[in-house]
């Protein structure tokens, strides 16, 4: 991020969860302050707030889809940026305190999601357990470590966190899940662009116009700007009303993406930039390389493309 370095972060809690394992990937977060919140929204009215310099919280799952809460907050509340991504697997382990043998499982504490996730390995493995539902995977861990609960399935940071012994790892029914987080901070500069940006939008489209959806698909397309993700949420004004969340390549200072949202300024009701941030290693493509532009839509070609109307302009035709 551009000017000072954030040293003050929060991040949805409590302890000992996916969020704060993704949070400290960000070395800036290693090294400064790391506090939970009880919700999206509490992390994020603190970084609107100045409490906070900035907050990690989850976008997407891949098995359970986009996280409406923090959609809503991004379309609705007072504007933040999306400074960085931060794309964590989601590996669950089975805990229990010290000296505690499968045989003896009777209940086990999970997050809904979490035992979701989990359904054939318990049925394969404590097919008598009784899962119990908690509020999060550290709650889990916190529980399982006090007695209340015989285990925990949780993150393996929650594990190591409360002195669980782990039983068995890598318990979810879908090795290969992750969740995206993202890093939000107040509006500012975004930083230089890196060859492999992405840019994130919430595009409110005009309803009583024909093809609406289709142009501001259009405005993407002919300049060679890929759509990665699509997202749709209701407005909440009437039925029908939807607010559409796009990934696109690019940032905001490259001149396909920035013809593009002009675009999309003048075919739609509203767009709110999200952010222009460096897409995650883990999300590149196959070969870890930028998937290059078609002919003539690259920026080099947008660059050939403007200086020759420059001269044309001049009066050279050449």
């Amino acid at each position: 991020m551009p000017g000072t370095p954030p040293t003050r972060f929060v991040y949805l809690g409590p302890e000992g969860t996916f969020a704060e394992q993704a949070l400290r990937t960000v070395p800036a977060a290693e090294r400064g302050t790391r506090t939970p919140a009880r919700s999206v929204g509490e992390a994020l009215e603190a970084v609107r707030a100045g409490e906070a310099d900035a907050a990690l919280v989850p976008l997407e799952n891949s098995i359970g889809g986009a996280v409406g809460v923090t959609l809503d907050e991004l379309a609705e509340g007072d504007p933040l940026v999306i400074t960085r991504e931060v794309i964590l697997p989601v590996e669950f382990v089975l805990g229990a305190r010290q000296g505690t043998s499968p045989e003896e499982i009777r209940s086990v504490a999970a997050h809904p999601q979490a035992s979701t996730q989990c359904r054939g390995w318990l049925r394969t493995h404590l097919p008598d357990a009784v899962v119990v539902d908690v509020l999060s995977n550290g709650a889990a861990a916190a529980g399982a470590a006090t007695g209340e609960f015989d285990a925990a399935i949780c993150a393996p940071i929650g594990a190591a966190r409360h002195r669980l012994a782990v039983l068995a790892d890598k318990i979810a029914d879908h090795p290969d899940a992750v969740t995206r987080f993202a890093l939000l901070s107040r509006p500012g500069p975004p930083s230089p662009p890196t060859g492999d940006d992405l840019t994130s939008l919430a595009v409110y489209i005009a309803h009583d116009r024909v093809g609406a959806l289709l142009s501001v698909l259009m405005e993407l397309a002919v300049r060679g700007v890929n759509l990665t993700r699509i997202e749709s949420r209701p407005t909440g004004e009437a039925l029908g009303r939807y607010v559409f969340f796009l990934d696109c390549t690019g940032h905001v200072a490259e001149p396909r993406l920035g013809e593009a949202l002009q675009g999309l300024r003048r075919v739609c009701a509203q767009v709110r930039f999200l952010g222009s941030y460096p897409r995650h290693r883990w999300a590149q493509p196959a070969g870890g390389r930028p998937v290059p532009a078609p002919a003539g839509l690259s920026d080099a070609d947008y660059a050939d493309a403007s200086a020759w109307l420059a001269r044309l302009r001049a009066g050279e035709l050449s």
